[in-house]
């Protein structure tokens, strides 16, 4: 029986590589060996054109002197720490009118979810017509109230909070998870919290935030690495048709920069100490998120962990 046993338990085994298998080759050929790659072509000076040549940590120690480094990764920083925040807030907000939507949350869960399947690419576009100083939607709407809107598109002062305004177009993904977390809070906790007294405010602050913080901690990290990493929308705005206008640098986010460096002007070592730089920065904020989730995320069956 031990012997029938052991090779079944091969047999289990040779099945369940061969299933992981494509997933196994996937992986190592368009993620590990790209990583591996990148890892060898930052400590290099290559071109594309030319063989790579060995220049140690030249790249990296040049990142520490360019100007436009700092500025990128300024500009990339600020979005993400207004962005995700606001992003939070309005997902959460849309998620607590859908737990009263009734029969209707169908239909409302669709609505908010199809912005979610527009191409960034569109929305890079989008933001141009809604956004456009003279003739853009915003702009107008703000005139019919008497508000003389600004210039989003130009004026360096707003381009980033018109790029984080925009990028609420996509939190329908959120809402549904922030839907489903609510809908799994026990009702019985209200009742409790209204036996004790506690009206919609407290309930809300002692029961639905702590029950539905695994789901908010989620999005918070999903959103944070997204938002390091913004480029698609900013990219068709203001640099993809050569965009040359004064407020470039404000739209100037980390990956556009690592972009140009390494497809427009070549520099694929440079560009590649730029990706690993921007990998350890996400790491850090990670596991900074991380820790300070310990003390702020509750898990059923036991306390925050």
């Amino acid at each position: 029986m031990g012997r029938d046993g052991g090779e079944v338990s091969r047999r289990e085994n040779r099945a369940a590589f061969l299933f992981l298998s494509p997933w196994l080759i996937g992986f190592a050929v368009f993620t590990a060996w790209p990583l591996i790659y990148s890892g060898y072509l930052s400590l290099t000076d290559y071109d594309v054109i030319n063989s790579a040549s060995f220049v140690g940590f030249d790249n990296y120690v040049e990142l520490f002197s360019d100007p436009k480094i700092a500025l990128a990764l300024t500009n990339t920083l600020l979005f993400t720490a207004v962005q995700v925040p606001l992003y939070i807030v309005v997902s959460l907000a849309l998620a607590l009118l859908l737990a009263r939507a009734g029969r209707a949350s169908g239909f409302f869960r669709t609505v908010f979810f199809l912005p979610k399947m527009t191409p960034p690419v569109a929305v890079g576009i989008l933001f141009l017509l809604l956004f456009n100083g003279q003739s853009g939607l915003i702009n107008t709407g703000l005139g019919w109230v008497g508000v003389d809107g600004p210039s989003w598109t130009t004026d360096p002062a707003w381009v980033k909070p018109g790029l984080i305004i925009m990028s609420l177009w996509t939190v329908g993904s959120s809402v549904l998870i922030l839907l489903a977390a609510l809908r799994g809070v026990p009702e019985e906790l209200y009742e409790a919290a209204r036996l004790d007294g506690a009206g919609h405010w407290r309930q809300f602050l002692s029961v639905t935030l702590p029950m539905i913080s695994p789901a908010v901690f989620f999005i918070v990290i999903v959103n944070t690495i997204a938002g390091l990493q913004t480029f698609d929308e900013a990219y068709t705005a203001f640099f993809g048709a050569g965009n040359t206008t004064y407020g470039n640098d404000a739209a100037l986010f980390y990956v556009i920069y690592l972009f140009q460096q390494a497809f427009q002007f070549l520099n694929m070592g440079y560009a590649s100490a730029m990706a690993w730089v921007l990998f350890v920065v996400i790491m850090i904020i990670t596991a900074i998120q991380a820790i300070v989730s310990r003390r702020l995320v509750h898990y059923e069956g036991g306390a925050s962990r």
